[in-house]
């Protein structure tokens, strides 16, 4: 019987279990849908009991679709920056699970920044001081659903940690460092929850799970009941650090972007660096006790906007939207701010709002389409930007995943903004294969990164055609709609 791993990625819209072979070779998919919520405007959260059932419904289906296989150990990357508190003896959530995508903090983010916390917390953390970041979260879940709790009597935890607590049968409280990394609490230079971040924020040191690397045995399952006994839980890693260890993007400079509701933009580097302005330094992932680290930017509306667009100009769907923009060669002037939920990377503006600009009477539907295409690969220039600038070394392979990078028309978009090479990954799995890898090399599947390296193959490079002159045009033409979308209200 062959061996395999037993991969999940659970992410903000669906929980995804797949199976991997000693090859590489994806043989068994499952998934199940997880509900979100909006209780008041600006509001995203989840039921954190939904996201664990969700979870084991998503096995369920993978080993049913799949051959009968030995399951070697089992490997989990997950949605980032969402975070839960629950009672340490029954495991019982004590609130929800507030999402990454939330704001209900943005007030308490405002006043840290008011009070001079930022700068602190950025060198620290490499994150600056935005609602999007779980720490002003847990003080917000510890004030309304934790009063009388001890902190012993509580856990504090990412999606990861939940999700290894409930596979342990609720003995194991721990997560990995790259998940940790995205709290605000730990300190990514020294790789230690941070008694000053916790006196800032006002969070309970001792709540917070154990830190491990990414590719670890955090625990052995016990009392799931679509598994064995025994186990090994052998990885953790956020999706989107996930997806850059399953394209083999090992060798420093090398990055990824994947495109889905946001997006992330992460390219690995020698040490850690204090972030420039606008972007983030994070653990991209630890092994035998190192940690590599990254520049990231996540962009808060990308693929999101297409849709929205579709309805906006009576389409039937991302298809024929996609096909109305291919029908112009320039959008004449017209710019689309997706500043929905406000603007992330690199203006970090809550307060933006989505417009469209530059309308003349030559303008109709095909260049409002093309302008929404566009201001996907727009806002990973912006990013790009920086992280040329500031990395210190040039920027090697960039990888592209999630749904958007099978559309060639997007990706060259893409290619041609940011001036370099990208390079479409085949896999529609990345953050799930990313975790499988990491569990693997915990427990011997695979005996290093080179073997692992070799098993993911690649689709073709799609290389910059653009003029430099219409290059520098457009994204001119783009920063003076930035600038209009970020004036705030009046």
């Amino acid at each position: 019987m062959e061996r395999a791993v037993l991969a999940i990625d659970e992410g903000t819209t669906n929980s995804k279990a797949i199976l991997v072979l000693e090859s590489g070779e994806i043989v068994g998919r499952g998934s199940h849908p997880v509900e979100t919520r909006h209780p008041q405007s600006g509001w995203v959260d989840q039921d954190a009991k939904q996201v664990w059932t969700s979870t084991v419904a998503a096995i369920r289906e993978c080993l049913a679709n799949g051959p009968e296989v030995q399951i070697h150990a089992i490997g989990i990357s997950n949605q980032r920056e969402s975070i839960m508190i629950w009672d340490r003896q029954t495991g019982e959530p004590l609130g929800p699970l507030v999402t990454w995508q939330c704001h209900r903090t943005a007030a308490a983010c405002d006043a840290l920044k008011a009070a001079g916390h930022e700068d602190e917390v950025i060198a620290r953390t490499g994150l600056p001081l935005d609602p999007m970041f779980p720490a002003t979260k847990v003080r917000w879940l510890l004030e309304t659903h934790c009063a009388g709790k001890a902190p012993g009597d509580i856990c504090i935890g990412t999606v990861d940690s939940w999700l290894i607590w409930n596979f342990s049968g609720g003995t194991v409280h721990a997560c990995d460092t790259s998940n940790a990394a995205r709290t605000q609490l730990y300190n990514i230079s020294e790789g230690h929850w941070d008694d000053t971040l916790c006196d800032i924020f006002n969070v309970p040191a001792e709540a917070l799970p154990e830190v491990h690397d990414s590719s670890h045995v955090f625990a052995h399952t016990s009392g799931v009941d679509v598994l064995p006994d025994g186990l090994p839980v052998a990885s953790a890693i956020g999706d989107s650090h996930g997806a850059l260890f399953g394209h083999g993007a090992y060798t420093l400079g090398d990055g990824k972007v994947t495109f889905g509701t946001g997006s992330s933009v992460m390219t690995t580097l020698p040490a850690f660096i204090v972030p420039p302005k606008g972007i983030t330094t994070t653990i991209a992932w630890s092994l035998n006790g190192k940690p590599t680290y990254a520049f990231e930017g996540n962009i808060f509306v990308s693929a999101s906007i297409l849709p929205w667009t579709a309805d906006l100009l009576a389409q039937s769907d991302v298809t024929a939207l996609l096909d109305l923009a291919q029908t112009v060669d320039t959008t004449l002037g017209v710019m689309l701010v997706p500043a929905h939920v406000g603007l992330g990377s690199p203006h970090w503006n809550s307060d933006a709002r989505g417009l469209i600009c530059g309308l003349s009477f030559n303008a109709g539907k095909a260049h409002i389409a093309r302008a929404a295409a566009e201001s996907i690969a727009f806002q990973v220039a912006d990013i790009f930007e920086i992280v040329v600038r500031n990395s210190g070394r040039g920027i090697g392979r960039l990888f592209v995943d999630g749904g958007p990078s099978k559309n060639p028309f997007l990706m060259g978009m893409v290619a041609d903004y940011i001036d370099h090479p990208v390079i479409v990954g085949e896999s529609t799995e990345a953050s799930a294969q990313g975790a499988a890898y990491l569990a693997g090399l915990a427990t011997g599947l695979w005996p290093d990164l080179e073997t692992v390296g070799a098993l993911e193959g690649h689709g073709r490079e799609i290389a910059p055609t653009i003029s430099a002159a219409d290059r520098e045009r457009d994204l001119a033409g783009w920063r003076m709609a930035i600038a209009r979308a970020t004036l705030g209200p009046e």
